[in-house]
């Protein structure tokens, strides 16, 4: 069992159906156009959409200082349109080795025809160095629910 370094757990409710909220996690062209905080943009990603299937996004922010951080992940389990759980990786070394893991469980419920999603996100890696990305976890994930 892992240690949880960090966890945060946010809700939002999205004027959208379950399907569609559910889409934006695991279809390639929409999870490119939200991933990542403001600033971010994702010009690449691979996408498996299936239990044990993997993904791979490039979070992109020259400006900010990361002009390609991949982040991948797999995905542990999958109930269309009401949970995904899905394990992350990143800042990825050339070895591949990850700079940080985490485990994340996203749940959608529907409320009068609008969604309320539900993350719980744990940190369950950090390495030295990288304790901003810790500290900024709620931040990063409000900012790209809010894309």
């Amino acid at each position: 069992m892992s240690t949880i370094i960090k966890e945060v757990t946010l809700s939002r409710i999205f004027n959208a159906p379950q399907e569609l909220v559910y889409k934006a996690f695991t279809t390639r062209e929409m999870l490119m156009q939200w991933w990542g905080p403001h600033g971010f943009t994702n010009p690449d990603c691979e996408m498996d959409a299936r239990e044990n299937g993997k993904w791979k996004i490039n979070m992109h922010a020259p400006q900010l200082g990361f002009p390609n951080s991949w982040v991948e992940g797999v995905f542990v389990e999958l109930k269309p349109f009401s949970k995904l759980v899905f394990k992350t990786k990143g800042f990825l070394k050339e070895d591949g080795a990850a700079g940080l893991e985490g485990l994340n469980t996203v749940t959608l419920e529907n409320q009068n025809g609008k969604t309320k999603l539900t993350l719980h996100a744990t940190l369950t890696k950090l390495d030295a160095g990288l304790e901003m990305a810790a500290a900024g976890m709620n931040q990063g994930w409000s900012e790209s629910l809010e894309k």
